[in-house]
This record gives structure tokens, C-alpha cells and sequence, in this order.
């Protein structure tokens, strides 16, 4: 097995392990602005690195440009997407959650 070939299947590998681990944050996280924090690092690291893995095993350099515009692309436009998702929800006035321990919940019960 080339080389090329070994680099290719890790780089792959370790961007799907970065896919899957946004994705469990989405899952796991409390609120909408942890949620989308932890699939917007890990969804743009995931992309780079499968990007990259195909440049190894691109079959002539038309792919390989092709390859690298996109990954650049992705790179630049989804942290501004994820910007632009969180402000509109901040605006829209989803407020971020917020864990409060038991004497601080008992005392805003007690308020008039």
C-alpha cells in the first residue's frame, strides 16, 4: 500500500472522529448555543481534514485546486454561518442556558 494511501485512510479516519464527536455533542449539550458551538468547531475541522485526505489520492492537479478552494471556502464561511445563526437567535431573544445551584433556585422562589 503507497503511501499516499496510508495518509489518505488516517486523515479520513480522524475526520470522521471529529464528525461524530460534534455530533454527540449536539446531542449531549444543554441549550442551542452550546450545541451549535460544538458542531460548528468540530463540522470545520471534520471537513478540512477529509478534504485533506482526498488531495492525497486526487488523480491529477485540476482535482487537487478544486479540492483546496473548497476546503478554504468551508473554512471561512462556516464559522460566519454559525456567527450569523447564534446572533439571529440572540436577537430573536433565546437567552443562553444557565444552571443555577439549589440555594440560588430557593431564593428566587422565595421573592415576591
Amino acid at each position: 500500500m503507497p503511501w499516499t494511501e496510508i495518509v489518505t485512510a488516517v486523515l479520513l479516519a480522524i475526520g470522521v472522529l471529529f464528525s461524530l464527536t460534534g455530533s454527540l455533542g449536539l446531542l449531549r449539550f444543554p441549550d442551542f448555543y452550546s450545541r451549535l458551538h460544538a458542531a460548528g468547531k468540530t463540522d470545520s475541522l471534520a471537513q478540512a481534514l477529509i478534504l485533506g485526505g482526498l488531495l492525497f489520492v486526487s488523480p491529477d492537479w485540476g482535482v487537487s485546486v478544486r479540492l483546496v478552494i473548497i476546503a478554504v471556502l468551508l473554512l471561512f464561511t462556516a464559522p460566519t454561518a454559525t456567527h450569523a445563526i447564534t446572533k439571529a437567535a440572540r436577537l430573536d431573544g433565546l437567552a443562553p442556558w444557565t444552571r443555577l445551584n439549589p440555594r440560588e433556585e430557593s431564593k428566587e422562589d422565595a421573592k415576591p
